[in-house]
């Protein structure tokens, strides 16, 4: 696997190494040992989540607090997505910056997103079908999240707006000034 590091410190992005022939393609998607050599990430992930939506369905942008963060490791099994984290970290030279990469079916790409960051995608397929992992559970009790069109984020979200099929929860998430963001 290739790693590429993005300018926001700790986000990566994950190239598998895929062997093609007449007969289709094979690829590691994941190996803990290979991830920790070359990235340091050591942490186990112990949920797998997978969703799947119609173009311009925007989900995010979403984060949980401490004590229970989640780092997330996403890829596109079907279609198309931008993929987008957010720099919650207060502490951080890139604090309110953000960093988006299209991840599809063909590129095979992964965005390794840890924790201190609100991750969200818009789809530019028909359909997408994405899977992610998490090194941590779901606790409802500290979940965050952010509004998506913050105009203090300025997100490309590379979708007509206008089109845009939100969640109601995410149309009422806070802006990132005024979010209970605890990283």
């Amino acid at each position: 696997m290739n790693i590429t590091k993005t300018p926001l410190e700790g986000l990566l992005i994950i190239e598998p190494k895929v062997h093609g022939d007449d007969r289709g393609y094979f690829f590691e998607s994941y190996n803990m040992r290979q991830l920790q050599e070359l990235t340091g990430y050591s942490t186990p992930f112990v949920q797998d989540n997978q969703a799947r939506s119609v173009k311009n369905v925007l989900r995010g942008l979403h984060y949980q607090n401490p004590p229970t963060p989640q780092a997330k490791l996403i890829r596109v099994l079907e279609g198309a997505i931008w993929d987008v984290a957010v720099d919650i970290r207060k502490n951080s030279p890139t604090y309110g910056q953000w960093y988006g990469i299209e991840l599809n079916a063909e590129n095979k790409l992964q965005f390794l997103i840890p924790h201190g960051f609100a991750h969200g995608y818009a789809v530019l397929s028909d359909t997408a079908e994405v899977f992610y992992k998490c090194d941590n559970f779901y606790d409802k009790s500290a979940e965050g999240g952010l509004f998506f069109n913050d105009p203090a984020l300025n997100i490309d979200w590379k979708i007509d707006k206008t089109l845009a099929i939100i969640s109601e929860k995410d149309k009422n998430q806070p802006m990132m000034a005024d979010a209970n963001n605890l990283f």
